[in-house]
């Protein structure tokens, strides 16, 4: 009998051996070891139970001969009932019959229609010395078995499920580094080569840099947030296009930009005759982003109503269209940008808290590029080119037409840069632009004269209205107060002079530099 025991628990290692190669896939792997128990020994119960990293409960992760709703009722305290015990003791247990052991709780409630006696024998799975999970089975063998057999035969197939386990372990560590040197090569690679992520080198970006590189492979929801401008729909694509919904869509919705009434049947679509003409059904982004992504720009100005909704989706994955009521499902990722305060929008009562922390999961900023200035000349050639391209010609910038472009804050930050510069394209009569050609199309902002002095200057280096008020009085001064001249001169039109110099007092100059003239 002996003999006959040893052959069949060969056998029965043997097979599970022969399943290694699926170990990457840890679920099935644990559940063709169950089975080959199940086969080989005679065994009707059985279950892998393992620690639930989310509510810290030992949960049963597999099982042999349990119902769906058998298994999920599996559900112990570390310390709690056999199973617990054995996991905080990390040693063997044996139940000679589960009708004489109030340890034994049968929270699955499988065993009710057993009349026979039932032994239970567990073991726990210890992976560097430590309780990983517990085996349990019902009684494998007849009375002729003693149970330190069975003891010593399940603890060598917790061993090989403790090693199944690592391996995967392992394995997922791996896979999600390389996913990560993945993400990080080709963020590199495009900036080296003037791609679609070129976003800067400054320190502020290089932070950005990280944070895309951190949150993309992941499924988090990203809160971007930052002044108009700043790039932000470029961060959400890249973020896309970095994850693993990269194949799949990137729909983009700005909620400001469509009337409150539409916006709801927009995003979540409608059914024929939802309303006035409804003449036939649409879905909504929603459902158009599935598996992908959805990008919800402006959504501080989403009205209340809608961020119900929205929450809803955030939460649940479930909505209905407009004249629906058949619920759908969408597995989309979130990224929303914002230029407004939604943390203080949220306390006044005109954005819902709620839903403020749900997006809030991994807020980015986009800096304005007046912190960023060392990002300005590289961004600025990268669109010369692009534009320069588009429009057959061969430009550059003169060293001084830089240096302007440079200091100055652009308060419209990329979008009015690359807008200049395209502006600056098809005005340019030369092969070079020159810092004249520039001034006059930069919004200068207003300064406090009393902070700064009466050009415009503070302590540090002079301000952009003391450079272009300047460079205005070197220009009337070669010309002798001949305002066409020095407008002709600095490549600006006599009505742009004029202005500049009403602007800056210097009608005074104008008339003096004249009387020397003659």
């Amino acid at each position: 009998m002996a003999s006959k025991t040893l052959n069949l628990q060969l056998a029965c290692l043997s097979a599970i051996s022969g399943v290694i190669d699926k170990a990457l896939d840890l679920e099935q792997s644990l559940q063709n070891i169950l089975r080959i128990l199940a086969e080989k020994l005679s065994m009707k119960r059985a279950t892998i139970t393992l620690v639930d990293r989310s509510t810290g409960k030992l949960v049963i992760s597999v099982s042999q001969g349990l119902s769906a709703e058998e298994k999920s009722r599996g559900v112990y305290g570390l310390d709690e009932g056999v199973t617990g015990l054995i996991f905080q003791t990390a040693q063997p247990y044996v139940v000679p019959d589960i009708r004489k052991e109030p340890l034994f709780l049968d929270k699955t409630q499988s065993r009710k229609i057993e009349r026979d006696r039932i032994s239970f024998v567990g073991v726990p799975i210890i992976l560097h010395g430590q309780a990983i999970g517990v085996l349990n089975v019902d009684r494998l063998f007849g009375d002729e078995v003693d149970y330190e057999e069975d003891v010593a035969f399940l603890t060598v197939v917790a061993t090989l499920i403790a090693q199944f386990m690592s391996l995967n372990q392992k394995f997922e560590a791996k896979v999600e580094t390389l996913r990560r040197e993945n993400v990080s090569l080709k963020y590199k690679l495009s900036q080296e080569t003037q791609g679609l992520y070129i976003v800067g080198k400054s320190l502020a970006m290089a932070d950005v840099q990280r944070q895309i590189e951190k949150v993309a492979p992941t499924r988090a929801t990203v809160l971007l947030l930052g002044e108009s401008g700043t790039g932000k729909t470029l961060i959400g694509r890249i973020i896309h296009d970095l994850s693993e919904r990269k194949d799949f869509p990137f729909i983009k919705v700005n909620c400001a930009s469509i009337p409150e009434n539409l916006l709801e049947s927009e995003l979540f679509g409608y059914e024929k005759g939802a309303f006035t003409g409804a003449d036939q059904t649409k879905p909504g982004r929603f459902e158009e982003a599935n598996k992908g992504t959805l990008f919800l720009d402006e959504i501080g100005e989403l009205p209340l109503g809608l961020q119900a909704k929205l929450l809803r989706v955030l939460q649940d994955k479930e909505f209905e269209r407009l004249g629906s009521n058949k619920t759908r499902q969408a597995d989309v990722r979130i990224i929303a940008a914002t230029n407004k305060d939604l943390a203080a929008l949220a306390e006044e009562g005109s954005f819902r808290p709620d839903l403020y922390y749900r997006l809030n999961v991994f807020p980015l900023n986009a800096p304005p590029l007046r912190e960023r200035k060392e990002d300005i000349p590289s961004l600025i050639i990268h669109f010369l080119n692009k534009v320069s391209k588009e429009y057959a010609r061969k430009l550059t910038f003169s060293t001084e037409a830089l240096a302007v472009l440079k200091e100055y804050d652009w308060p419209g930050n990329v979008r009015e840069m690359e807008n200049l510069v395209e502006r600056l394209v098809i005005l340019a009569e030369n092969e070079r632009i020159d810092a004249d050609l520039i001034r006059p199309y930069l919004t200068i902002p207003a300064r406090d004269d009393a902070a700064h002095g009466e050009d415009g200057e503070g302590e540090g280096a002079p301000s952009l209205k003391s450079l272009e008020k300047s460079v205005i009085i070197d220009a009337l001064r070669r010309s002798g107060g001949i305002q066409h001249k020095a407008a002709r001169e600095l490549g600006i039109t006599p009505r742009q002079m004029g202005y500049r110099v009403k602007k800056f007092n210097l009608e005074s100059l104008v008339a003096v530099q004249r009387v020397k003239s003659r």
